[in-house]
Formats: C-alpha cells, sequence, structure tokens
C-alpha cells in the first residue's frame, strides 16, 4: 500500500471512543480507488467529540505532477462547499436584523422585481426552489442557453453596442431564461442562484460577499489557509498556490505565472471582464480538510468553536433542520418525492448512508465533502480528486462515509 502522510493530531482516536483499526480500512479503501484510475489522491480529517482524532494524505498532490504528492494540509478547490458559507453568511445577517428568509428577492436586486422572478424570496434561493434552471447536466433538457452563457453572450452584445461593464445588469441577462417550474415547486440544485446571493450579501453588508465570509467566518475561526484565490491580493494568493491542489493545465498555467511571474494573470477576452464583477459564492473557496474540521466543528457547537461565536445557537439550528415537505428531487437520474435539504446543506438519508438522523452534510464537485453528525459529534472532511477531473464516483463519497462512521464503538 502506499505511503500515508499524517497531519497533526489532537489525541488518539481511542481516547475519544473511536476505533483506529478502521483508519486502516480507509486508508486501503482509498488506495484501491487510486490503483484503479478513480482518484488521484485522497485528504481526510476526523474530528470526534471536538477533537481531531485523525489527519492524513496518500496518493498525488497534482493533477498535472505525478511527482507532487498529496498532504495532510495541502489547499484545494472547496466548489460548491462554498455555498455552505454563503448560507451561514445570509443566517448571520438575519440574526443581525438585516433581512428575513420570507423576504422577496426583488426588495434588494431589481432583476426580481418583476414576473415572473417575482414570487422569489431569500429562502428560495438558499434551498434550490427557486424555479430557476439548475446547473447543466441536471436534467436531459437543456435550459435556452445555461445563466453563465446568458452573461457571456449579453454581455459581449452590450459592449459591442457600447455599453460598459458597469452599466451591464448580469443578472438580469443570467436569469433572462426565464423559470423551469414554478417557484417552490421542485428541488433544482442552480450553482447561478448562489452567486446570486452573494450579490444579496453585498448589498445588504455594503461589502463583497467573499470579504464578508472572511472576515466574519474563516477568519475568527482562524482558518489561515482558506479564501477566495479569484480575489485575492497577490502576496495572499502566492502563499495559498504554493501548496494548492493542481487541478488541470490551466490551473497549472496560472501557478506557474503567480510564482515565475509575480502577477495575477488576466484575461484576453474582453467580455470575461464582467466575470470580476460577479460574486464568486458558487463555488469559489479553497481550503484543508484541516480547516474544514474546525468550521463543521463550530456548526455542532451551535455557532461557536473554542470560544469564538461566528453565529447564534438558533440561527444553526434553523440551517441544519429540514426546509423541504413533499418537494421532489429529479436532478441527476433522481426520483425523490421528498428532498431532504436544511437551508444551504444537504439532509439527505437513506439507504447509502449510515450516519445518525439529522446529519447534515455537502459536497464540493463530487470530489470533496464535509459531514456533521450531531448526535455522535463527529465531523469527517476527505477531498478525493477524480482522475478524469470531474466524474463523480459514490465510492469516494458514500462508500468513504460509512468506513468513517464504522469506527464509532
Amino acid at each position: 500500500m502506499r505511503e500515508v502522510r499524517f497531519g497533526a493530531t489532537d489525541c488518539k482516536p481511542e481516547e475519544t471512543g473511536y476505533d483506529s483499526s478502521r483508519l486502516e480500512v480507509l486508508h486501503k479503501h482509498f488506495d484501491k480507488l487510486i490503483d484503479e484510475g478513480v482518484i488521484n489522491g485522497a485528504q481526510y480529517t476526523i474530528a470526534h467529540k471536538g477533537k481531531i482524532i485523525a489527519n492524513a494524505a496518500i496518493g498525488g498532490g497534482s493533477f498535472v505532477d505525478d511527482k507532487v504528492l498529496m498532504q495532510p494540509d495541502q489547499p484545494f478547490h472547496l466548489a460548491s462547499l462554498t455555498k455552505t458559507f454563503v448560507a451561514v453568511a445570509i443566517m448571520k445577517l438575519v440574526e443581525d436584523g438585516y433581512i428575513r428568509l420570507e423576504q422577496r428577492m426583488g426588495e434588494f436586486l431589481d432583476a426580481f422585481s418583476k414576473p415572473p422572478f417575482d414570487g422569489i424570496n431569500i429562502w428560495h434561493m438558499l434551498t434550490h426552489t427557486s424555479g430557476l434552471y439548475p446547473d447543466g447536466g441536471c436534467f436531459p433538457e437543456v435550459a435556452p442557453r445555461n445563466h453563465w452563457e446568458n452573461v457571456y453572450k449579453d454581455f459581449a452584445l452590450f459592449l459591442k453596442n457600447g455599453g460598459k461593464v458597469d452599466d451591464f445588469d448580469w443578472i438580469a441577462a443570467g436569469i433572462s431564461g426565464g423559470l423551469r417550474r414554478p417557484v417552490g415547486t421542485e428541488w433544482a440544485y442552480c450553482s447561478f442562484g448562489y452567486a446570486i446571493l452573494g450579490e444579496l450579501i453585498r448589498k445588504v453588508s455594503g461589502v463583497p460577499a467573499e470579504e464578508y465570509i472572511m472576515n466574519n467566518i474563516a477568519k475568527p475561526l482562524g482558518m489561515t489557509d482558506t479564501g477566495f484565490p479569484d480575489v485575492m491580493e497577490l502576496d495572499e494568493l502566492t502563499e495559498i498556490i504554493k501548496k494548492a491542489y493542481v487541478r488541470g493545465e490551466r490551473y497549472q498555467e496560472f501557478k506557474n505565472i503567480v510564482l515565475n511571474e509575480h502577477r495575477i494573470p488576466k484575461s484576453d477576452d474582453e467580455c470575461d471582464a464582467i466575470f470580476d464583477r460577479i460574486p464568486k459564492t458558487a463555488g469559489g473557496m479553497t481550503s484543508t480538510t484541516r480547516s474544514i474540521s474546525i468550521y463543521g466543528r463550530m456548526l455542532l457547537g451551535k455557532g461557536t468553536f473554542n470560544g469564538t461565536r461566528i453565529i447564534g445557537r438558533k440561527a444553526v439550528e434553523k440551517m441544519t433542520s429540514h426546509q423541504l415537505f413533499n418537494i421532489p428531487d429529479r436532478c441527476w437520474g433522481a426520483n425523490e418525492p421528498d428532498r431532504g435539504y436544511g437551508i444551504g446543506f444537504d439532509m439527505r438519508k437513506g439507504l447509502p448512508w449510515t450516519y445518525s438522523d439529522g446529519t447534515y452534510m455537502h459536497e464540493g464537485a463530487g470530489s470533496c465533502s464535509m459531514d456533521c453528525d450531531p448526535v455522535e459529534n463527529l465531523v469527517a472532511a476527505w477531498f478525493v480528486p477524480w482522475t478524469d477531473g470531474e466524474t463523480w464516483n459514490a465510492r469516494g463519497l458514500y462508500n468513504v462515509q460509512n468506513i468513517i462512521w464504522s469506527g464509532l464503538k
């Protein structure tokens, strides 16, 4: 079996009542997935009863360089795990009195002030029940130009007609395809909706959403290896990118320019300028499993970690309770008549999983996951980058969860 590289822990697994022999099973599982070419490597952290009992890495730490080994403290792209930070930020604004979940999006953003969008509220956006078209691939049919394509093509035409970037309404362009379903009738995963929620955070708080999240969640928790690379200053980006997992050739080129030429690359396509204005809240964060375990322990601690309050107990309870009732989910071939979902958190239960009822979690691009089990006081975070960069595989997610939970005595 491949060498396993271990990071710092707070105590031995047995001290919290966890069977350490199950970690060997986990390592063998990762090793097998690497041998089969399913994943490139793996990094994971397990925190039980408030203490880190395991933190390790195995396999490759770069998609493009076989000589780079995965490290326990190697930053990686969180993708949609970012959405949970957005949800916490929204709930913080709720508990601070700035907004309420039932308020219509049109009260804050002009693009939602007229039909068919005027019935969408903040809660709908957070729970993927807005009726907006979902991410590509969710359903066999193709949306009338997906949201991001709408923005690009409409902005190109806007520029051609002499428009200026600051005058372009990217939200109106993005949702110009209308609704796929009536508001509140279907769970359909919409990443673009979380980009819009980033704009809501900016409008309400007065600062960019990325800044709000970092200053109110990540930094107070001491998540020093966490951030939004797309909006970082050069010095901060350089420190993150030195160690970060390289997830493709383009990312390697970007990394080389930052480290060797000491500059942040910019696209030659003038139409890409509009994307600099769109919040990176759909999936733009980078972190490590160790830092994510801190974030997860804050949530299990009802909003507080090591004496630092991030959000209140009632807000966490609201976010991590089932929000949907008899709302169907048919994304990616599912046939679920009653989708388990909280506010920004997945709360599915059923045959694939062995975690406790009430567990909340979220995946990121199918290659990372954070699972928080309040009954067992267990947080597990893991990163399993696919060898082809995109193919979802249950063995890297559901099987891993089952192995980790099997260590509970």
